[in-house]
Formats: structure tokens, sequence, C-alpha cells
């Protein structure tokens, strides 16, 4: 009895042993799709902590992981701009006055706007045809740009402004913009990809 109970620990040890193993081997594979994905975007940290958990399921798919920075990008820039309209109604941000209200207010708008341009890029790559790839991939690229464009502009409307909520927005603001530009690097790198993504 004692030696089959002895068996049995061995022989448990040895299947958590084995799946640790493969879970770290997973993980290691993983870790090379998302950084071999990121290579090509200009903030490869950012990129590579925002998408890591596509990483099992987009491998080597230059489309699979344009959708999945647009998808993270969509859900960045619809938090913000909850966010940014949580804060327009905060008597802290009442009581700085009129112009930093309009500012807001302006950056609000830039915001929605990213938020259609990127809602539409998600729209038509998902829906992606041989035959219209590359008109498609030309009006993500456009979008994804004009995403970007709106982001700076809001960024650009607090440049003069100081204080330390005035910094965090900025600092929200400019990493979600880190984010939109990794996007559009991965939709670039699969709008490149053209005849090799139809063969």
């Amino acid at each position: 009895m004692a030696s089959s109970s002895r068996l049995l620990l061995v022989l448990t040890f040895m299947f958590i042993a084995f799946s640790v193993s493969q879970s770290d081997e997973s993980s290691e594979e993983g870790d090379e799709y998302v950084r071999s994905a990121c290579s090509v975007t200009r903030y490869q940290d950012i990129c590579i902590r925002s998408l890591e958990a596509y990483s099992n399921s987009a491998k080597h798919d230059s489309r699979k992981w344009a959708q999945a920075a647009v998808t993270v990008t969509l859900a960045e820039a619809k938090n913000m701009t909850h966010y940014l309209n949580k804060l327009k109604h905060k008597k802290s941000i009442r009581k700085k006055g009129r112009r930093q209200r309009i500012d807001l207010s302006e950056c609000i708008d830039c915001f929605e706007e990213t938020v259609e341009n990127v809602k539409n890029s998600l729209h038509e790559l998902r829906k992606l045809n041989g035959k219209t790839f590359d008109v498609q991939m030309g009006n993500v690229e456009t979008w994804m740009s004009s995403a970007l464009t709106y982001e700076d502009t809001c960024i650009d409307g607090f440049e003069n402004r100081k204080g330390k909520q005035v910094k965090l927005l900025r600092s929200r603001i400019m990493k979600l913009s880190y984010i939109t530009s990794n996007a559009l690097a991965l939709v670039s790198k699969l709008a490149s990809a053209g005849d090799e993504i139809n063969a």
C-alpha cells in the first residue's frame, strides 16, 4: 500500500511538472508572437502590454493583430470619452473658468470623432474582401490617422494649462495616442501585406 501511495505521489508530481513546463512553453510562444507583431510599432512596450492577451489566438496573422489593436483602441477611446464627460461635471472643473470648460468640451468632441473613426475602422476590418482589399485598407488607414489627429488636437488644447488634474489628463490622452499610433502601424502592416493576405 505504501509503495502504491509513493508511486501515485511521484506520478502526480510528474504530471504537475509537465503541466507547468507546457504552460511555460505556451507563454514563451505567446511572448514571441506579440513581440514579433509589435516590432513594427513605435511604442513597443505599450503594444506588448495592451495586446499580449491576443498572442496565442493571433499568432502570425496580420489581420488578427490589426483587429486586436483597433479593438483595444476603441475600448480605450470609449473609456476616455466617458472619463472626460465625468470630468466636465466636476465642481473643480467648473471653478477653473470658462476657457478650460470650453477646452474640455472641445476635447470631448474630438474624442467622439475618434470613437466614430475607430468604430468605422473595426467594422471595415471585419468585412475585408479580396477584391476590394486595397480600397478598404485605405479607408481604415485614413480613419485611424484621423483618430490620431483628433487625439493630438485635444492634447494641444491643454498645452499651456497647469495643475495636477491637467497633467494627469494629458498623460492619459498621450497614452491613448500611443495605443492608436501602434494600431495604425499594425493596420499599415496589414495593408502592405496585400497580395500575401489575399493569396
